[in-house]
């Protein structure tokens, strides 16, 4: 037994004030949606508009706040839309922008905002930009993009390296010059040094609000700037990133020249106050080594981002010991800015898989995660499918269809396996996603968790993950409130969330076997708290006599401290 006593180790003021606590997005529910595979109306395999909007009072009646809806923009989707064609169209795929319209319209009326993905980093090479960009060395847009000439032996100008492996340099016949591309070849890099360029993104901004979006998810954030002088970037010196495939040489280097450049703070002031006048919000993708020491300054208040995307969740691995430490150092960088965390999303491993552990029904496991990521001090995104504890799917290398898998199989396998369409009803075709052959195609797994079975279950996955949204939007001290780490020996991980007029204890056992937690010092104060229909206690079986907390392997227990 773990008999564990009450202890604050980290209790950092945090004096919300009113200004803030009437921003909504301080500790909002964001659900991601990835368009693909969402649903599809028009039959052809492929999500789209019209089955978001159609499945957006699913979403409102989950307890979102707001959807953050991939990339829908006409592209050649050589990276599945992220490589943009065409800043102001929806590509045909996909539907029109009277769909869009017609989607923001419905959203509204449910209550719930619309957020969409701003790809500016980095173009298609179909673009027309970059098409004019390339035809010569000095035509309107010619460093619209980053070129550069090759060393005096032909190669690259310096080592910077594609996250997709391989030089992040293309050689370009018509100019006779390398382009740029931290991505695919087919993505390239956009010359955000060039005054014009950023005019021009600051007009597609501005485009997408006048259709009334409400806020954006700015990708690869700290990407857009390279440094001018080209300096090749030194050897890694054992720091992880934790969004690079092990099997990817990308890891070899540390990138202190191709991205996070100083000008970039620059660039977001001139965003923020774009979308502060139409009262809009961003979100900012923050992939580097250094993310959490650099929020602050990505979310300076009232300047820049409103909250950054982080990745330190993203691990393969689960620990208490590593959730307890990124609480620390995020609570200790964050200062007046603000996190978004993410236990999934349209990139990695989907999260009961990536932390499975084997002795622990996968559906204890998934509420035990929903309940811990909903309990963090922050905004917090759901990744469709999450709220039905969906595992990753297994595609063949006959069905792969990401680039990023194609070009690293075996030893990475991409990221189809967690864009699998969503299954809306277990005994239909396809799921109910689509009539035909779907994109990607339908577990059989994940029929068995399809929305329609979990809806008649009032233990599952999916009706915990309502009961706790509800109880969250309920509890100020969870939005908004401190956070306070308790000592505890892993695999406990425990914390106090406050408030002004409350305090709620959260205990989670993220470990294999059952565990002790010593509530003594609170002295008979606590308060198991029960959540809608249920209580937590009939979901995770733990047992609580005489201050004395017994914990099953992933189960949670919160009480309210009176």
């Amino acid at each position: 037994m773990a008999a564990i006593a009450h202890n604050p180790i980290h209790n950092p003021v945090h004096n919300i004030s009113m200004e803030d606590k009437a921003q909504w997005w301080r500790g909002a529910v964001i659900y991601q949606i990835y368009p693909r595979s969402f649903l599809d109306t028009n039959q052809d395999g492929i999500g789209d508009l019209a089955g978001i909007t159609e499945k957006l009072a699913y979403v409102a009646q989950l307890g979102a706040d707001m959807v953050w809806i991939s990339p829908f923009y006409t592209s050649p989707m050589k990276d599945f839309g992220y490589d943009v064609s065409d800043y102001k169209s929806v590509d045909p795929i996909f539907g029109s922008l009277a769909d869009f319209v017609a989607l923001v319209s419905k959203a509204n009326a449910l209550g719930l905002k619309v957020m969409i993905d701003l790809v500016l980093s980095h173009t298609s090479d179909q673009h027309p930009w970059f098409r004019e960009s390339r035809s010569s060395r000095n035509n309107a847009k010619a460093d619209w993009y980053v070129w550069a000439d090759p060393q005096a032996d032909g190669c690259p100008p310096n080592n910077w390296l594609s996250i997709f492996g391989g030089s992040a340099w293309e050689w370009d016949t018509s100019r006779r010059q390398f382009s740029m591309h931290n991505f695919l070849t087919a993505q390239p890099d956009l010359n955000f040094h060039h005054p014009e360029v950023v005019d021009a993104v600051l007009d597609v901004t501005k485009f997408w609000l006048d259709l009334g979006v409400h806020g954006f998810r700015l990708d690869t954030v700290n990407w857009y700037f390279h440094d001018q002088q080209l300096r090749s970037n030194p050897p890694n010196q054992g720091e992880e990133l934790l969004y690079a495939p092990e099997s990817s040489n990308y890891r070899m280097q540390a990138h202190i020249y191709n991205k996070s450049r100083p000008e970039m703070l620059l660039f977001l002031e001139k965003f923020r106050q774009l979308i502060d006048s139409y009262g809009a919000i961003s979100l900012g993708e923050l992939t580097a080594k250094r993310a959490i020491e650099m929020t602050p300054d990505y979310t300076a208040k009232n300047r820049r981002l409103h909250m950054v995307y982080t990745f330190s969740l993203l691990t393969q691995s689960l620990s208490a010991a590593h959730l307890k430490q990124t609480i620390q150092e995020v609570e200790a960088h964050l200062g007046d800015g603000w996190i978004c965390w993410a236990f999934s999303n349209h990139d990695v491993m989907r999260v009961v898989s990536r932390w499975r552990c084997e002795t622990v029904p996968m559906v204890q496991q998934a509420k035990c995660l929903t309940a811990l990521l909903l309990c963090l001090r922050g905004s917090v995104c759901l990744y469709q499918g999450e709220e039905l504890g969906l595992p990753e799917a297994e595609i063949a290398f006959a069905d792969l269809q990401d680039p990023f898998g194609l070009r690293l199989w075996p030893e990475f396998k991409g990221r189809d396996g967690c864009r699998t369409p969503m299954p809306w009803q277990g005994a239909a075709n396809h799921g109910g996603f689509s009539s035909e052959q779907p994109w990607l195609p339908m577990p059989t797994a994940h029929l068995e968790k399809a929305v329609d079975l979990q809806e008649a279950d009032v233990d599952s996955v999916l009706n915990f993950t309502r009961s706790m949204l509800a109880w969250r939007k309920s509890q100020p001290a969870i939005v908004s409130g401190s956070l306070s780490l308790l000592e505890a020996e892993p695999p406990l991980l425990a914390f106090e969330r406050r408030d002004r007029n409350a305090a709620i204890l959260a205990v989670f056992n993220l470990g294999a076997e059952a565990c002790d937690f010593d509530c003594s010092a609170y002295d008979g104060r606590v308060k198991p708290i029960s959540l809608g229909s249920f209580e937590c206690r009939r979901s995770f079986d733990y047992r609580y006599e005489n201050s004395i907390l017994n914990l099953p392997s992933f189960s949670v227990f919160l009480a309210k401290i009176g």
